[in-house]
């Protein structure tokens, strides 16, 4: 097994935003000059076995000491993008979402709950002390949110089989202004579908409701980012679940666009057909993480 497989356990897909140096105040923009110049950014998967290391440690650490001076870069022209890990402060969001994924057998004995009660309280006191504190970077198990492929489109994907000795790669990426529009344009045609749907009825209509919330909640979440930044979708470790094949022909931003848009002309034949591909792709990946 390549090593990439082992040190992007567990499989997670991940939406990330690069901002322009601009967005950055002194003397975090500093840093991040030098950074984007001096360093060699780091890999994707040297941030992941950070973390898993903190988690594997003993006794576990459910989040670093200390935040992240680390990112990813990207270069547009001579124009650098940075991505700040702030591995810290998304460890801390994590730990609310853990009671979700494991029995609480199981996550007592990973994480005891003296040690999560800790670490609860110091974000507590960090989003005290800078309640303006967010994350640039959003990650899901197991899975990659509906709402997240509204953000860009089929124009947008990136496929890279890789070779032998190298793990796949999926991903899309498309400017912030780009994302912000088909969030509005998603929502709109979302909210109407909902509306004009028939309360007696269980349909692709109903099901639009949470798709809502979720859309709303990564709307807001781009709205505190600088207009010229550019945002990533990546399949991350979600590459090593399913086979080449059928990563070559996963086509789910394809999809969501196209059940957007027949739900906004009142087409629920179409709305449909495009709901039921997504459900039985992503179900088929997410019933994996229960496989012995």
């Amino acid at each position: 097994m390549p090593q990439v497989s082992a040190v992007r356990f567990p499989y997670a897909s991940y939406l990330r935003v690069y901002e322009p140096l601009g967005a950055f105040p002194e003397p975090e923009r500093g840093h991040w000059e030098r950074y984007a110049h001096e360093a060699e950014p780091p890999a994707v998967e040297e941030e992941l076995r950070a973390r898993l290391t903190a988690v594997l440690a003993t006794p576990p650490l459910p989040a670093p000491e200390r935040e992240s001076a680390d990112a990813f870069v990207l270069w547009s022209g001579d124009t650098p993008l940075i991505c700040p890990w702030t591995t810290r402060l998304r460890c801390w969001e994590a730990l609310g979402e853990t009671a979700e994924l494991f029995p609480p057998t199981v996550l007592d004995a990973a994480l005891p709950p003296a040690v999560r009660e800790r670490a609860a309280a110091d974000h507590a006191r960090h989003l005290e002390r800078h309640p303006d504190a967010r994350a640039w970077i959003r990650q899901a198990a197991w899975s990659v949110p509906l709402s997240w492929f509204v953000l860009v489109g089929d124009e947008d994907r990136e496929y890279d089989r890789g070779a032998e000795d190298e793990a796949p790669l999926l991903r899309y990426r498309t400017p912030m202004a780009q994302a912000r529009r088909r969030v509005a344009r998603g929502l709109r045609a979302l909210r109407d579908s909902v509306a004009a749907a028939d309360p007696s009825e269980r349909g692709v209509r109903q099901a639009g409701g949470p798709l809502v919330t979720s859309l709303v909640d990564v709307g807001r979440w781009l709205e505190e980012f600088h207009p010229r930044a550019l945002v990533e979708l990546d399949y991350g470790g979600l590459v090593h679940v399913l086979p080449p094949e059928l990563l070559d022909a996963d086509r789910s931003a394809a999809d969501v666009a196209s059940g957007i848009r027949a739900l906004g002309v009142g087409d629920d034949v179409v709305a449909g057909e495009a709901y039921a591909r997504l459900v039985e792709r992503w179900r088929a990946v997410r019933e994996r993480q229960f496989a012995n």
